[in-house]
């Protein structure tokens, strides 16, 4: 077996330990019918066993990093499968490291499936080793990506513990706060979003999908217009074809369930060959968590929020806003060092210029201050409870932005890492 294959096996162990660690987390949660000792003792017990079930499926995750780069001859985090994947190694490190701290088994129950989830995510990109690009062959990308990663998966244990806190105070009797209600209900709408996107992806695949679109590129070269053809594949039946594709190819485009595709072409101001294929992603990913959300809310006949709340009423809330607190105290200081010092340092060596307002130095800068906003709110103004949670909440989205939106939206000198 080469380190490449031990790496891939080891990676799908590691998913289904989590799997398996979350169903455990999960029955760890006590009852509400239990006394109180009794439910101390279930969750301590339960919790136990769901942390070792996590901890070996961490070590597996060190496996397929380890082996990865063995195989691959530089550190696996130079394209989006392999980032994604060590970001969810370093999120698993993160709940680790507050699990060992507050021995919360209500917090594995929602970390590791998020861990779960940046795991299936980040198996829906090209997982071939690729080699490394001049820029990206240095010392500082060990030391940048690892730093940043670490600082954004204590973000997204600080989420996890926000999003705890508001299903357990938000109140869904009458007479309630209905902001804080549809606030709440979007954002699990969010979460299932991307779990219906993962669902697609993954479904088009197993049905090995794959149409090829020509698109006229035209470029001006010392005053003359150039023109060449372009392809791109989609791996999604294409609802919306590039800009000015090639009608021959146009035609030879499928029929999905009866509706002529594509449907339009995308809008001239996108630029970039794939700018159709990414739109088309988008537009596919709001349709498929639009129809996964539809049918849990109709299996559920009520908010997925207000479902989930009773399972959380036992919870601390104190205890939570605590974790969340505490993670983005920790987080901020390795993401600074991470994400802008020794980016910058890495900038000057590979580009000769410390800042160039690329727009991933852009909102890596946004993510910062808007850290160093939560921080000074929390210790200056005291924003405790509903306050910081939500702030909590919403910088994970500008996380996600700033890690998928800018790679595989924006272009930029950071656009290597959407291959």
């Amino acid at each position: 077996m080469t380190s490449l294959e031990l790496s891939q096996d080891a990676y799908v162990v590691a998913f289904f330990l989590f799997c398996i660690s979350f169903i455990l987390f999960v029955y760890a949660m006590p009852g509400k019918k239990m006394k109180t000792h009794d439910r101390a003792r279930h969750e301590r017990r339960w919790g136990r066993i769901s942390f070792t079930v996590t901890a070996i499926g961490f070590g597996s995750q060190l496996v397929y990093f380890i082996s990865r780069w063995i195989g691959a001859g530089h550190i696996p985090v130079s394209n989006m499968y392999e980032f994604m994947s060590f970001l969810a190694m370093m999120i698993i490190g993160a709940f680790v490291v507050m699990y060992l701290i507050y021995r919360s088994a209500v917090l594995g129950a929602f970390a590791v499936p998020l861990a779960v989830i940046i795991m299936a995510y980040a198996s829906v990109f090209p997982s071939e080793v690729q080699p490394l690009i001049p820029q990206l062959d240095s010392v500082w990308l060990k030391i940048h990506v690892t730093l940043a990663a670490l600082g954004y998966a204590f973000f997204a244990v600080a989420f996890v513990a926000a999003l705890l806190y508001l299903l357990r105070t938000v109140r869904w009797d009458s007479g309630s706060d209905r902001r804080s209600q549809r606030w709440l209900e979007f954002t699990m709408g969010c979460i299932i979003v991307v779990i219906g996107f993962i669902a697609v992806v993954f479904s088009f695949r197993a049905a090995d999908y794959e149409v090829i679109v020509n698109q006229k590129v035209e470029t001006v070269e010392n005053g003359q217009i150039n023109s060449k053809i372009e392809s791109v594949t989609y791996t999604m039946p294409p609802l919306i074809a590039p800009y000015n594709s090639e009608e021959s190819s146009l035609e030879a485009v499928p029929s999905f369930i009866g509706m002529k595709l594509p449907l339009m072409e995308a809008p001239g101001w996108m630029k970039g060959v794939q700018a159709g294929r990414k739109l088309n992603t988008v537009i596919w990913s709001l349709l498929a968590g639009l129809v996964l959300y539809a049918a849990i809310r109709l299996i559920l006949r009520k908010p997925i929020a207000k479902a989930i709340s009773p399972l959380v009423q036992g919870l601390d809330p104190d205890l939570v806003d605590e974790i969340s607190y505490r993670s983005i105290a920790i987080g901020f200081p390795v993401f600074t060092l991470g994400a802008l010092v020794f980016a910058m340092i890495w900038a000057q060596i590979a580009w000769s210029r410390f800042w160039g307002w690329d727009p991933k130095e852009v909102w890596a800068l946004i993510t910062w201050l808007y850290y160093s906003a939560y921080l000074h709110l929390r210790l200056s103004r005291s924003w405790h409870g509903a306050k910081s949670s939500w702030l909590a909440v919403i910088g994970l989205l500008i996380v996600m932005f700033t890690l998928v939106g800018v790679n595989l939206v924006i272009s930029g000198l950071h656009s290597y890492s959407g291959v």
